[in-house]
C-alpha cells in the first residue's frame, strides 16, 4: 500500500481494532503479497460484475455467497470483516470516486451493485 494511502486510512481508522490488526498482519507482506492481494480483490470484483452481467439480483442466493467471498478473502488476508465493516465497506465503494472507478473497471454500475449486494446481505 503506498504511504498516501496508508496514512489516509491511519487518519481515518487508526484507534480501530482493524485497522491495528491489519498493521500488525500486513507488516511484513512483500510486493508479491500484496499484488495478490489486488489480484484477488480484482478476481472478486470481476465476480460481482459477472453476476450483474448476468442480471442476477442482489437479493440473489449468488450475490449472496459473492459477498460471503469477498468477506472472507477481506479476513483471511487483512483484518476481522464483520458485518458493521463489510457494511461500511458497501458504502465507500458508492461514495468515494477512487474505489467506485476501480470497481468500474470490471463494468459500469459494478461499484453500485456490489454496494447493494452488501446492503441485501446485511
Amino acid at each position: 500500500m503506498n504511504d498516501r494511502y496508508r496514512n489516509e486510512a491511519r487518519d481515518r481508522w487508526g484507534d480501530t481494532a482493524a485497522f491495528k490488526e491489519s498493521e500488525r498482519r500486513t507488516a511484513n507482506y512483500s510486493q508479491s503479497d500484496w499484488d495478490g492481494l489486488s489480484a484477488g480483490m480484482d478476481s472478486i470484483m470481476a465476480g460481482f460484475a459477472d453476476l450483474k452481467a448476468e442480471g442476477v439480483s442482489p437479493e440473489d442466493e449468488q450475490a449472496r455467497l459473492q459477498v460471503e467471498k469477498l468477506k472472507q478473502f477481506i479476513t483471511e488476508r487483512m483484518y476481522t470483516c464483520t458485518d458493521e465493516i463489510l457494511s461500511g465497506l458497501g458504502q465507500m465503494y458508492v461514495n468515494d470516486e477512487r474505489f467506485t472507478k476501480n470497481i468500474d473497471k470490471h463494468g459500469k454500475g459494478t461499484a453500485e451493485y456490489v454496494s447493494e449486494c452488501i446492503d441485501h446481505y446485511i
